[in-house]
């Protein structure tokens, strides 16, 4: 199911609270990619891209866009000052070394135990895995930003994933357009609600089972 601007944005400026300063962070595609904008202009984060970047900037303004200068996703970016270039060996290398504090990626399916299946639907074309297989598997922070449900009303929060991982136990959060949750040994648990939806909503359009935070915060922005 599609969601518009707003909505996107919403999801965005909740995933930018998750960072913190100092941080190396990697984003995926799509609404991963706006969280730099709503970052507060004092927060000092480096964000990195499999292609070869480290400091990236906001996103550029409509037809002020490089030609030259796009992330790993081929989306246009800018730098920040300070922000370097380097091959993607080397960038690769960053991941695999457990560099990168924190990755928020989109998904098709996450599980209760916070498995992640995000690249593929079988017998779909796919350019392929990327790099969210490293990210995932070596990140030391896993967060996770998609629509609650499919585009058929099915729950893509699940017991099990039903498509092909990305990798196992590695989601720590989830936003969605409906809430957020934690996940960790004991499980999903909402801790947020996006304004106008309610407990029960998501009871209703969620197939995992999860838990409920004592003190639910309402976002209303």
């Amino acid at each position: 199911m599609g969601m518009g601007n707003g909505i996107k944005d919403r999801l965005a400026k909740r995933a930018a609270e998750e960072i913190e300063d100092g941080m190396i962070v990697n984003l995926g595609i799509g609404i991963p990619s706006l969280v730099p904008n709503f970052l507060p202009p004092a927060r000092e984060v480096l964000f990195q891209a499999e292609n070869g970047i480290l400091g990236m900037g906001q996103s550029p303004p409509y037809l002020k866009e490089d030609e030259n200068l796009c992330n790993a996703g081929g989306f246009p970016v800018t730098l920040n000052e300070g922000g370097s270039f380097f091959d993607s060996a080397t960038a690769f290398g960053m991941i695999r070394r457990g560099y990168i504090d924190l990755t928020i990626l989109g998904s098709l399916e996450v599980s209760e135990e916070g498995d992640l299946a995000n690249w593929i639907v079988p017998g779909r074309r796919v350019p392929g895995v990327g790099g969210a297989m490293e990210l995932a598997a070596r990140a030391k922070n896993v967060v996770v930003l998609m629509t609650h449900v499919d585009k058929r009303g099915n729950s893509k929060l699940v017991k099990k994933c039903s498509l092909p991982l990305t990798a196992q136990r590695c989601v720590k959060k989830v936003i969605t357009d409906l809430g957020v949750f934690s996940i960790d040994e004991n499980g999903l648990l909402l801790t947020d609600l996006f304004d106008p939806h309610s407990i029960e909503e998501v009871i209703e359009k969620t197939d995992a089972d999860f838990k409920v935070a004592k003190e639910i915060r309402m976002i209303r922005e």
